[in-house]
This record gives structure tokens, sequence and C-alpha cells, in this order.
């Protein structure tokens, strides 16, 4: 009898694999949308009626603002409400941006509908869906799966990005964005029945601004920056420096992805053996390293690839273990609050990479913005290491 019962323990109950399932589902194709626009929009951006290298960047990282103010109130809200209803909202006013950024002409028109998409802040309340519908001692491989699914996202978006803008035009890739957003919405019905987040105690926000949550908002902030200025920078230096055809860049970017997970997977083996404070380390030095590789030798292709590969390492690590380890942090009844507090961090993050990028952009020298970026991962790894004594 207890070993059956160590062995219901052990595994997963379906219910669980299915909610994870679909909340995974409509994670990746929510943010297939935005990836989808990251190797192409500041190509297409510089081309528009009263563009400049710093409203490009604006159009890049706009989507970041809207959701950094309002992750907040509706991870909170969701806490009340629900979740299902923040869900469906949020794809509401995201399909809404993607169509008002698919008919405009201008610089500001794709700046506006940028802005709605990111009024559509719901990455808070998929994460808290999840660990509402698992166990804690599952909480962890749900939020990597969805990890792993929001990585894949990433790595189809930047294949197919390219293709399709070239092709139909960026436009097209807005509409596509909306459509998703619809689909996204109809999975919903899916899930199972019965799952209902922890009862909020009150309407204080006091349990998400705790000092281990801090630091890993924190941390998401500047991932976000450093990742949102790069892909700001990495189109130009392809298509310039390098006279890579836009329609090729995928090529570049997802071998860099794929050979990227022979430091990714040792990096997480390594994190459930000796913990996440020395492998967060490691991957903000691996950020760190590719970041000055692009800087100091963008000279050819190959030199670019090792830094891409180097960088995603790091990168995939750390997009996936810390809001794994904020889930399993932040108390139940604030685990929305909390989750749109790091959401916020995050999308905040991406806002200011996409100014920093924009405004160092200007002088023409991706190197520029990529030097930067190393000094936020040098900042980062010096505070983490401090946080660590």
């Amino acid at each position: 009898m207890t070993n059956e019962t160590d062995n219901v323990k052990a595994a997963m109950l379906p219910g669980e694999k299915r909610a994870t399932g679909i909340v995974g589902v409509v994670a990746m194709l929510r943010m297939f949308g935005l990836f989808a626009l990251l190797p192409v929009l500041s190509l297409y951006a510089a081309e528009l009626e009263n563009a400049t290298p710093l409203l490009v960047g604006l159009a890049v990282g706009a989507y970041g603002l809207t959701q950094a103010g309002l992750q907040i109130p509706l991870g909170a809200l969701s806490d009340r409400i629900g979740r299902i209803p923040v869900i469906v909202g949020g794809l509401a006013v995201f399909a809404i941006g993607s169509i008002v950024a698919a008919l405009g002409d201008d610089i500001w028109s794709v700046i506006i509908g940028r802005l709605l998409q990111g009024a559509g802040a719901i990455s808070a309340t998929l994460t808290a869906l999840i660990a509402d519908a698992t166990r804690e001692q599952f909480r962890t491989r749900s939020m990597a799966f969805m990890g792993i699914g929001i990585g894949l996202s990433f790595m189809l978006a930047l294949i197919i990005g390219p293709l399709l803008g070239a092709r139909f035009g960026v436009p097209a890739l807005f509409w596509f964005a909306a459509a998703l957003a619809v689909l996204a919405a109809l999975l919903l019905r899916g899930l199972p029945e019965g799952i209902k987040p922890p009862k909020p105690q009150d309407w204080s926000l006091r349990p998400a601004f705790h000092a281990d949550l801090l630091r890993l908002d924190f941390y998401v902030f500047l991932l976000h920056a450093i990742l949102t200025a790069s892909f700001v920078a990495l189109p130009f230096l392809l298509a310039n420096r390098l006279e890579m055809p836009v329609t090729s860049h995928w090529q570049m970017y997802v071998g860099a992805l794929l050979l990227s997970l022979f430091g990714t997977i040792p990096l997480i083996m390594s994190d459930e053996r000796q913990g996440k404070a020395r492998t967060i380390g490691i991957a903000v030095a691996l950020v760190l390293t590719g970041q000055l590789l692009l800087a100091f030798g963008s000279f050819g292709a190959a030199p670019v690839f090792a830094a891409l590969v180097i960088f995603f390492a790091g990168f995939n690590f750390l997009e996936a273990g810390l809001p794994a380890r904020l889930s399993v942090l932040a108390k139940g009844h604030a685990r929305g609050a909390s989750l749109g507090v790091f959401s916020s961090a995050q999308f905040l993050g991406a806002f200011v990479g996409g100014l920093i990028g924009g405004r160092f952009l200007a002088g023409g020298r991706p190197a520029d913005v990529f030097f930067v970026c190393a000094l936020l991962a040098a900042i980062w790894l010096a505070s983490s290491s401090l946080f660590r004594r």
C-alpha cells in the first residue's frame, strides 16, 4: 500500500499533465507571435515614416512597458476572480494590438499596436495557473515544460518569422499573431475542471516584495533588457556587417540555439544537484561572455555564431530556472501577485532593452549595444556573487 502511495506521489496525475500541456501550448502560441517579430521588426520599422533609431528601439520594446505596468494588477486580479477570465481578456487585447500594428503605415501606429500587445499581460497569470494545477513537487518540472515549450516557440519563430516577413511582409506577422491569440483562447476550453487559485487573505502586495523574490525580479529584468537590446542590434549586424540576407538569419539563430543545449542541459542537471545560486552565476557568466564576443569579435560569421551559442546556453537556463525558483518561493495566496511583479520586471527589462538598443545603435555600430549589454551582465554577475555571500 505504501509503495502504491509513493508511486502516485512520484508521478504527475492526468489532470496535472493535461493542465500543464494546455497552458504550455497557450504560452507558446502567444510568445510565438512576439518572438517572430524580433528578427525582422527593427529592419522593418527603420523604413517606416517618421522612424528614428530611438523610435525603432521603442517599437521593438514598447510591448514591455504595458506588460510591466499591468502584470501586477492582472496577476492580483486573477487571485480574486480566477485565472481564465484574465487570460481570455489578455489574449483579446493582444489580438487587437496585433491588428492595429498590422494596419499601421507609420512608426507611431506600430508603437501603439505594440503597446496594446503588451497590455494583454497574462504571463504571470499563466504561470500561476500551472502552479494552481500542480502539486509542489512537480512545480519545477511543469515550469520547465513551459519554459522548454517557449524555447521551442522561440526557435521556430526565428525560422518562420524572417521567412514569412520576406514573403508576405512584416504586417502579415502581426495578423498571424492575432490569429494565434484566438486559437490560444479556444484551447483553454480543454482545461480540467476544478482548478482554483488559493483563497487570498487580503489585497496586500507585501508578500510579493520579499527580498528573495525581489532578487529574482532584478535578475529577470537584466536578462530581458540584454535580450531585447541584442535583438535590436543583431539584425543590423547580420545584414550590414556580415552581409547575410534576412531570409538566412534564422540559420544563424537556430543553429546557435540547438548547439547551446549542450551547455543548457548540464546547467539544469548541475542546478538540481548543487543549488541554484551557483548555476545562476555560471549562466550569467555565459551571457557576459557571449556579449563580449559580439562586441569585440563580430568580424565574421564564425565568431558571431560562437558568441550566440554561448549567450543562448546561459539565457535558456535562466529563462526557465528563474520563474521556477520564484513559483516555489512565493506564498500560495499571493502567487499571482508575486509572479505579476516578476513578469513586470521581465517586461520592463524588455522595454528598457529596446530603448538601450535604439539609443546605442544611433551611431550605426551594433558593437556599442553589445558592449552595454556586457556591462549589464557584469553588474548582474557581481550582484549575484554578493547575494551568494
